[in-house]
């Protein structure tokens, strides 16, 4: 029989119940056997040889980055900027973006910094094919989505499905690979409405990019505005949508028109949507990875977090990528939800729980990873051993997750745990609890 090894900590957090004081997490061949007491579960483990892991700290589920782009971590120096919109940003990033990079090395980076910081899986959009076994190679959970951007319907009806399976079939696996329709602006919309299809017909999740910038309701609605006029001065007049006056519909309902709002897609961003436009993503099971701090360096307005959280809408939590976020750490962006969160009046006591569920479980619902033989994102039996621990000194549950959200910088990650393996140690275990 596979040992078994007992991690223990001064609270474990499983997330879909009660923190734990003196808990512990006993793993087995990857998976998680059993959650509870540590002295519970000492007792009955008594009669196997037990190895044991005793940690100074907090121990969660592995974190879940639910949206970013490892291949740009090299593009820093774009992220460290600041601007005053969408088309400022993009101007910066492709100046850069154009210069030579080695994107598998990018990529690889990024992927270390998530180990580092807690991370466990993550919806890695891949652009460059080369980039695209990055979290395979760091042995990783999540989903490697290739990018499709910037196809007309003529060109995609006579190579676009050939080429997309060709990049997909060419991503290592595990872990899972999927499809990332970048946006309503940069493809057609029959071009939109065939990627979903395939994505239903070779059983891939979509990621795609939505209610980002203020001007994605124009351009779909009657294909009008500062991003449509984007397009047409670079020649892509007869787009679609610019060419045939648009929709009549905004970006997210344009989006569920050719089919691509289901419960196995989920959204990056949302940054520009109402109350109907929140209703219809419950309706169709659909998450928004929330990015507060890309939105921020790009210099967009704030989501609406109060409102997801009061709706029960599901969401997650994506870092993006170093070309328009400070790091790959999705605490820091916990942080930024939390202060978004209380100045739009969100005044409930669960604040820090909630936020907690959105780096963990909402990820893991947000990638499908909650589902399944081994499911992610919560600390029960049966489930994937991915545990993180971090060093938060406190013993009160309340305080712990406050440290945990607010004070990162102080609390860091101890250790990665993927599959029940340690990844990566910022300090040595220790047994003081």
């Amino acid at each position: 029989m596979t040992a078994l090894t007992l991690h223990r900590a001064r609270l474990v957090f499983p997330v879909h119940r009660p923190p734990i004081a003196d808990g512990a997490v006993a793993v087995r061949g990857g998976r998680i056997v059993d959650v509870g007491p540590h002295d519970e579960l000492v007792a009955r483990f008594r009669d196997e040889d037990v190895v044991r892991e005793e940690w100074a700290g907090i121990l969660t589920p592995g974190l879940v980055n639910a949206h970013t782009h490892l291949q740009y971590t090299g593009m820093a120096s774009v992220g460290e900027g600041a601007y005053t919109g969408f088309e400022d940003w993009s101007a910066a990033f492709q100046a850069v973006y154009e210069q030579p990079h080695d994107w598998a090395a990018s990529a690889a980076a990024g992927a270390a910094a998530l180990l580092r910081h807690g991370t466990t899986a993550a919806a890695d959009v891949v652009t460059d094919p080369v980039a695209g076994s990055a979290l395979h190679d760091a042995g990783l959970h999540g989903i490697a989505f290739w990018e499709v951007f910037g196809w007309k319907t003529p060109r995609w009806r006579a190579q676009g499905e050939a080429r997309v399976r060709a990049e997909l079939a060419a991503i290592p696996t595990p872990p899972a690979t999927g499809i990332s329709p970048h946006a309503v602006y940069s493809l057609d919309r029959e071009v939109l409405r065939e990627v979903a299809e395939l994505a239903r017909t070779l059983g891939l999740r979509q990621h795609i990019h939505a209610a980002e910038s203020a001007f994605e309701d124009d351009y779909t609605r009657d294909g009008t505005g500062a991003l449509a006029e984007h397009w047409r001065v670079r020649g892509h007049g007869d787009l679609e949508l610019l060419a045939g006056g648009g929709s009549g519909l905004g970006a997210i309902a344009y989006l569920d028109s050719v089919g691509a709002l289901a419960p196995e897609t989920h959204l990056a961003h949302g940054v520009y949507v109402d109350a109907d436009d929140r209703a219809l993503l419950r309706a169709r099971g659909v998450a928004v990875s929330l990015c507060p701090r890309s939105n921020a360096v790009i210099g967009l307005d704030a989501a609406p977090v109060a409102a997801y959280l009061r709706e029960r809408s599901p969401v997650a939590v994506g870092t993006d990528s170093l070309a328009s976020s400070p790091s790959l750490d999705v605490r820091d962006d916990l942080a930024a939800l939390l202060g978004i969160a209380r100045a739009q009046g969100y005044r409930e006591a669960d604040l820090h729980a909630r936020l907690l569920h959105t780096a963990t479980a909402g990820g893991a619902y947000a990638l499908g990873l909650d589902r399944g033989s081994a499911p992610a994102g919560t600390l029960a039996p049966g489930s994937v051993a991915d545990l993180a621990v971090f060093a938060v000194d406190a013993t009160d549950p309340r305080e712990a997750l406050a440290a945990f959200v607010e004070d990162v910088a102080s609390t860091p990650a101890v250790a990665t745990i993927v599959d029940g393996v340690a990844h990566t140690s910022s300090r040595e275990n220790t047994d003081v609890l």
